[in-house]
């Protein structure tokens, strides 16, 4: 046997130097031992983490019932069926048929309570929830949330197995993260990744978004399973994939279980999620509207429209208002405060720092209660403060912004759904043109102008032309029900 190992430990120093390596030290080849038994133990660390979790990760099966004219499966055979009785004797009897899906979930309560994905068992007939140790029961629906695509479902037994929650804020790009679940029904397949990136939003999945990203495979059937941290816990419920062919291509979202615990003890307690709401009309602040509004001001949310009767009217925020913080959090984008405003409880009183003209203010605001309709609660408008009082000229801007200008009639106003409005019109945009390099657009109303009210044309061409050249001057413009600031520089 030593003669043997001799000869290998030859082999492989000759090997060494053929290739122009050098021979291994004692020491190197101990290195290496040590590395090897690092990752063993490393392996062997993700494999004690799984066989904790793993038990909690249910197997999903919906039936629902369809109605249709036609099966989605192959073309029957029937005489009936055949194309000339289908082209003649139309309409046809709708039938009904069974849609059959899977999907994944996590137990996250001794009382039976199973949170998964709103898509997972949206319009079940039957929901069947088979555990690992091979039990299955048929589950009810508790509450579903679809504007985070959240459900919680709930199934009667006893000795079940639950998943801790992790803390998704203080989770990292870069960290490692597991992904169980039941894709394509091979039920308790796992994945491991790293987080890629977090606070993904505008992905259109959801209203209320604030996704982790991660590159833990995700593929169909893993919908509402775990996404897990190397601690065992639940950081985030797997929801969906980026994909242009329906498989993984390294670019998975999951919801985080901060925002999940809170939709989830809302529809346990309720049946339904109440969120927070202030009753205005948000958007980003760009380098272009901060320069327009003349604030220093890197990031934070620009109020659009507030309405009157409303936690923000009420309060005392204001059209043309900075958002910076909201609830003592650091709010850099429109869905960083949609997130927070919704996660409030209605009726408690929260600090909201702003700017206003340049001026850093604090106010405290009762949020409300979210309406179905909240369009039509932000039906009334705010003017901002008096701004500054420019110069007046009297050169007229229509040709260089490459504007066509129209004055808002009665009549106008009664077709364009801008009745009680003043402003003027905007009836064309000339191509390549200042005004399509801002992206404004035929039929909307300008209603202010450097934030100064605009009732015709005389007050937009006095109210632009008191502008700098080079400035970025903010427009209002209202178009539809859309209130929006556009900041656009004067040539």
């Amino acid at each position: 046997m030593n003669v043997l190992k001799a000869r290998g430990c030859l082999i492989a120093t000759a090997l060494a130097i053929v290739l122009g390596i050098g021979a291994f030290s004692g020491a190197a080849m101990a290195d290496v031992t040590d590395d090897i038994k690092a990752l063993q133990r490393a392996s062997k660390a993700r494999a004690a983490i799984i066989k904790r979790i793993s038990p909690a990760v249910v197997h999903i099966r919906v039936e629902k019932t369809v109605k249709g004219s036609e099966q989605p499966q192959e073309p029957s055979q029937d005489f009936f069926d055949d194309e000339f009785f289908r082209r003649f004797f139309q309409p046809r009897m709708p039938r009904e048929f069974k849609q059959r899906g899977l999907g994944s979930g996590s137990i996250v309560d001794k009382r039976g309570y199973i949170i998964t994905n709103n898509h997972v068992v949206a319009g079940a007939d039957k929901i069947t929830v088979k555990l690992p140790d091979g039990r299955q029961f048929e589950a009810k629906l508790v509450g579903a949330d679809r504007p985070t695509d959240l459900a919680v479902i709930k199934i009667e037994g006893k000795d079940l197995p639950v998943a801790n929650f992790g803390d998704s804020d203080e989770l990292e790009v870069g960290e490692s993260v597991i992904a169980i679940g039941n894709p394509f029904g091979l039920e308790q397949t796992i994945t491991a990744g790293i987080v890629s990136a977090k606070g993904r939003s505008q992905v259109g999945l959801t209203d209320y978004e604030d996704f982790i990203q991660t590159d833990a495979s995700i593929n169909p059937g893993n919908s509402g399973g775990p996404l897990v941290n190397l601690k065992g816990e639940l950081v985030g419920v797997n929801t969906a994939i980026f994909s242009r062919t329906g498989g993984n291509q390294g670019i998975g979202f999951a919801i985080p279980i901060n925002m999940v615990r809170s939709v989830m003890q809302s529809l346990i307690d309720t049946g339904k999620v109440t969120r927070g709401f202030l009753g205005v009309v948000i958007q980003n602040v760009t380098q272009e509207i901060a320069e327009a509004l003349d604030i220093k001001v890197k990031s934070g949310v620009l109020i659009a429209n507030v309405g009157e009767d409303t936690p923000a009217g009420k309060s005392g925020i204001l059209q043309g208002d900075v958002i910076t913080k909201f609830n003592q959090r650091a709010v850099t984008d429109s869905n960083e405060l949609r997130n927070a405003v919704a996660a409030v409880k209605p009726g408690t009183s929260v600090p909201v720092n702003l700017t206003r003209d340049g001026e850093d203010m604090k106010l405290m605001v009762k949020v409300g209660e979210q309406p179905e309709d909240m369009r039509a609660a932000i039906s009334g408008r705010r003017a901002p403060g008096p701004g500054r009082q420019g110069r007046e000229s009297d050169a007229s801007p229509e040709r260089e912004l490459g504007l066509v200008l129209r004055p808002l009639t009665r009549e106008l106003a009664e077709q364009l759904g801008y009745v009680g409005l003043s402003g003027v019109l905007i009836v064309e945009v000339k191509p390549n043109s200042p005004a399509a390099e801002a992206n404004l657009r035929p039929r909307s109303l300008i209603v202010e102008v450097d934030r100064k009210h605009v009732r015709n044309i005389q007050d937009f061409r006095r109210i632009y032309g008191s502008a700098p050249k080079g400035k970025q001057v903010l427009f209002l413009l209202q178009l539809g029900q859309m209130t929006q600031f556009v900041a656009v520089k004067k040539p």
